[in-house]
């Protein structure tokens, strides 16, 4: 397992990058990246897709606190948060589970910070639409 996703159901795909940037937020998350996928395959490819959108959550004192632990883990940073439309009104949120970096980086400072950052990943993917599944 690599990450966790909840769906949204019956709002628009705006609404919904809206109410996860706020449940970030309300987390002490900041979104330093967002990347436009559509945007990107239609222009790079000419391909149609669904909305989709990777979000690059921070929380600035657990990613000081991870790089004071591990310098190199900036490869692993930020905390990748997927927005993406399966259907008119249906919309799939899905975190990259922390502890995907302690099973390749290691070390007690690593984890407890990646322990925490879960957490708080978690707390909003369950605000935004309850239990959240494994992927």
């Amino acid at each position: 397992m690599y990450g966790f996703t909840t769906t949204l159901s019956g709002v628009s795909f705006d609404e919904a990058i809206a109410q996860t940037t706020q449940a970030l937020k309300a987390e002490g998350f900041g979104v330093l990246s967002d990347i436009n996928v559509q945007a990107a395959m239609k222009d790079k490819l000419g391909e149609d897709m669904p909305p989709y959108r990777i979000l690059g959550a921070c929380n600035p004192p657990l990613a000081f606190q991870a790089l004071q632990a591990e310098p190199d883990i900036g490869l692993l940073l930020p905390c990748n948060v997927i927005v993406r439309e399966v259907s008119s009104h249906e919309i799939v949120v899905g975190f990259l589970d922390p502890q995907v970096m302690v099973g390749l980086v290691g070390g007690a400072g690593v984890k407890s910070v990646a322990d925490e950052a879960e957490q708080r990943l978690r707390r909003v993917c369950t605000k935004l639409g309850g239990h959240p599944v494994s992927v």
